[in-house]
Parts: structure tokens; C-alpha cells; sequence
């Protein structure tokens, strides 16, 4: 459960940056977000949506972390990935999202063929932060339509990384893709038809 008053993000963000990096360690961190939760005002700067796919909005990236809200549309997903054995947690700022699981069954790199068998899911809301299980590193993330409302996730990465592996259940086959930011810091570095969303929206 989450404990402790509203955070806006710009002291979320110099507490998070004021961890060491010996010290940036799964239940560390884990903690921190326990005990900071994001004031949902301090985030309207990187509240933008598409009808078309998530988005991803890099609010700070330094050497050791990127931290990125993401904002989900009713009924949207991620793909199935991974993070390229890089540490991921999740919390929410806004709404719920269910997180689902894979094993790895068999890959090859040579073909490119891969095998997934479902593992185990979950739902995260505001009490209840999360990190991706090292052990099995490969998940999508949705916001069902059964959920019934926008939702919006701060993902923190570390080491920040520009790419990971997708994999299509049905082909048994995965790639390596690159990541691209919807927005930076608030500036817009996508196509996409996106809503500049304000904050009270989310919460009428």
C-alpha cells in the first residue's frame, strides 16, 4: 500500500535521482515508490494520448534511470516484450493496468524463432507498485476495456536502453526494435494524432 502525501514529479525526480547507485537495487526502489506517490497535477506537462497506440513520454533520463509516463486509451496493450536485462518498475499515477507474463520455452537467435507459454498475471493500481520479475523479464502490459478508463503508468528503466526484443505469439518468432518517445520533457517528437490531456479530465 502506498503510504505517505501526494509527490509532484519535480521532487519525485530529484529524490529518485539523490539514490545511489549502489543502493538502486528491485526492493529499494520498489520501496521508494511505495512512499511517493505521484501527485496526478505535477504530471499534466507528459499527459498526452493517441486513439491509435499507447504512448510514451520521457519526463528524465540520466545515466542510471529513464523515467517515463505512459498513457493507455481504454482497450489499449503493449506488445509482448522484454527490456534487454534491464531492471522495470511500474506505478501508477492514474487508473489500473493488468500485467501479463511469459516463459521463454526456446529461442533462436540464428532464426529468429521463439516459443512463449503463458506464466502468471497481475493488476497494478495506485496501492500497488510493481517491478518486472527478473526471472521472467518478458510481459505485456494492457488497460482492458473492462477497466473502463484512461490509465497512466510511470515506468522507471534502469539502465535506460533504446531498443528490446517483441515477440509474436502466433508467428513463434521475435525481433529487436527500436524505442521511440512520443515526447521528451513535454515537447512532442511523434507523428502520432495525439490529445494533450488535462488532468482533471482523468478525474471528472
Amino acid at each position: 500500500m502506498l503510504v505517505g502525501n501526494m509527490v509532484p514529479i519535480q521532487q519525485f525526480v530529484k529524490e529518485l535521482k539523490a539514490i545511489p547507485e549502489e543502493q538502486f537495487t528491485h526492493s529499494n526502489v520498489l520501496e521508494f515508490l511505495r512512499r511517493h506517490p505521484i501527485d496526478l497535477e505535477s504530471l499534466e506537462p507528459y499527459l498526452y494520448f493517441c486513439q491509435e497506440h499507447y504512448t510514451r513520454n520521457l519526463i528524465q533520463r540520466t545515466p542510471l534511470f529513464d523515467l517515463i509516463a505512459i498513457c493507455w486509451e481504454t482497450g489499449q496493450k503493449s506488445p509482448v516484450h522484454n527490456h534487454c536485462n534491464q531492471s522495470c518498475w511500474m506505478v501508477m499515477a492514474y487508473g489500473k493496468v493488468q500485467v501479463h507474463n511469459f516463459r521463454l520455452v526456446k529461442k533462436d537467435a540464428a532464426t529468429g524463432f521463439c516459443e512463449l507459454e503463458s506464466s502468471d498475471s497481475y493488476i497494478i493500481d495506485r496501492d500497488s507498485p510493481a517491478e518486472v520479475d527478473p526471472g521472467e523479464p518478458i510481459h505485456l502490459v494492457a488497460n482492458p476495456q473492462s477497466f473502463g478508463s484512461r490509465a497512466v503508468t510511470l515506468h522507471i528503466y534502469s539502465k535506460p536502453y533504446d531498443i528490446c526484443e517483441v515477440y509474436d505469439l502466433k508467428a513463434k518468432r521475435y525481433e529487436t526494435v527500436r524505442l521511440v518517445n512520443t515526447t521528451e520533457y513535454g515537447l512532442v517528437k511523434s507523428d502520432m494524432k495525439l490529445e494533450k490531456a488535462d488532468w482533471r479530465s482523468l478525474v471528472a
